[in-house]
């Protein structure tokens, strides 16, 4: 983004944020605005789209020490993006940039008139300004000490700056999720393929190195930082511990769980396998198929499988007797037997 576009755009307006908010501010307020404004909530919304894109430009800036510090510069020279002038037929008092030159070399501004706003007035780039007269619009002078306005002394060498990483997210199937794939991904104005490998999780944030906004003066390029959305699936999670695992609940009858039996189980590669329900298995028993879940680089993970005993919800007039009948053999016994004096300790 060029110097131009810093006068007149407000970054902390857009986030919604005070000029002197910190970093954890920031990114509090980032946050929550993308995710507001993110064109998977947002499908077919123009308005919602070029805000997110707006809060983009905003965060990449502020989040980034170097270059919030050359926006707040920026802004305090312009005057926040107000329009001003010096010198010449007409010119208004006060001091202008003319005046600031003179200052600066000893000379006169010889009527030279410069805008940075207003009806019809032009927007200068600072950079290219400050190039005019032998400066640089980087941090700090060759020797470490800042020069005028906070932007490195005049005839210093332009030091190389990094470039501003690019934010995006990447909304995935969970089956693409387990086995990785490769998703188009729109950001910052550019299309490019990016590869996801197996066994993300949901939340998860993957670097790619280099992808982000160019650098300055031969600097590194920044990163493009993906956020993970994974959909929901009706029967597997991927585990929030470790993403090779997988989680899904099993429904059983009271039946199996009391006297136990063997299950089928399907797997999510479309195959099965068979569980061992052990006799007096209770609701909730979390069992585990080895070798069953998501593969990745590092190893095959499991599928944690958690026993749900399915209670009818309709009952026919055979069944009801043959429950009551049930209870009636079971005597005395009380699942909530010792349920008070446990909660009283």
């Amino acid at each position: 983004m060029a110097s131009q576009d810093w006068m007149t755009k407000d970054f902390y307006a857009v986030l919604g944020v005070s000029k002197d908010a910190d970093a954890a501010a920031i990114k509090k307020a980032y946050r929550t605005l993308a995710k507001k404004y993110h064109p998977d909530r947002n499908p077919d919304d123009a308005v919602a789209a070029e805000k997110f894109k707006e809060i983009g430009e905003a965060y990449a800036v502020l989040s980034d020490e170097a270059e919030r510090k050359q926006y707040d510069a920026i802004r305090s020279m312009a005057g926040g993006g107000a329009r001003f002038q010096a010198g010449g037929p007409g010119g208004a008092g006060g001091a202008g940039f003319e005046d600031i030159l003179s200052s600066m070399f000893g000379g006169q501004g010889g009527g030279v008139r410069f805008e940075t706003g207003g009806a019809g007035g032009a927007q200068p780039d600072l950079d290219d300004l400050l190039r005019m007269f032998g400066g640089t619009p980087s941090p700090t002078r060759s020797g470490g000490r800042p020069g005028p306005f906070g932007f490195g002394g005049f005839g210093s060498q332009p030091q190389p700056q990094k470039g501003a990483d690019v934010l995006t997210s990447a909304t995935l199937d969970l089956r693409d999720a387990v086995a990785g794939t490769t998703v188009e991904l729109t950001a910052d104005g550019r299309t490019m393929k990016v590869r996801i490998p197996a066994g993300v999780r949901d939340g998860q944030k993957i670097r790619l190195r280099g992808k982000g906004r160019a650098g300055l003066n031969g600097g590194d390029n920044g990163d493009m930082v993906v956020t993970i959305n994974i959909k929901k699936h009706p029967v597997y999670s991927v585990d929030p511990v470790d993403g090779a695992n997988l989680r899904m609940d099993l429904p059983v009858t009271l039946r199996e769980a009391a006297l136990g039996a063997t299950v089928e189980v399907p797997l999510l590669d479309g195959g099965t396998s068979k569980i061992k329900i052990k006799p007096g298995t209770s609701s909730g028993t979390v069992m585990r198929l080895r070798g069953k879940g998501a593969t990745t680089r590092k190893k095959t993970g499991d599928l944690l499988v958690t026993i749900q005993v399915a209670v009818p919800k309709k009952l026919s007039k055979a069944a009801k007797e043959a429950l009551e009948a049930f209870d009636e053999a079971m005597g005395d016994t009380d699942p909530r037997a010792t349920l008070m004096e446990e909660a009283a300790k």
